[in-house]
């Protein structure tokens, strides 16, 4: 495995930010009436899919701490997609663009689970 030297560079943090400014795009055309609701809850869960694995990188010293914060951020991956759901239900997205989103939720979910069987091979060698 190639190191990489940031966050940035990890494939599952830009997917999440890809998909995230999808959300994004999605839920401007949302009724007015969700912004503080749905629009709000789906674009909340879906940035902080990424801002968790920022948060992991900082804190691969300790192998518990970084799996931790993979493990909120799968949960949070988790939740956007019971949102996409949810605006499927409200009629605001096709079931073409659930299925899409879903699918591209379920890979991230599916990375970030690798990289937590895999810990070790992220973590700092030392102190963890």
């Amino acid at each position: 495995m190639e190191y990489a030297k940031s966050f940035r560079d990890l494939d599952v943090y830009q997917l999440s930010r890809q998909l995230s400014r999808g959300i994004f795009n999605i839920t401007k055309s949302f009724p007015k009436e969700e912004m503080y609701s749905l629009t709000d809850q789906v674009r909340r869960s879906s940035r902080s899919v990424g801002a968790q694995i920022a948060e992991a990188w900082a804190k691969r010293r300790y192998i518990k701490h970084f799996v931790s914060k993979l493990t909120v951020s799968d949960g949070e991956q988790q939740e956007t997609q019971h949102w996409i759901e949810t605006a499927l239900d409200c009629e605001y997205i096709s079931i073409e663009l659930k299925n899409d989103l879903l699918d591209r939720y379920a890979q991230v979910g599916r990375m970030l689970n690798s990289m937590i069987d895999k810990a070790d091979k992220f973590c700092l060698k030392t102190n963890h």
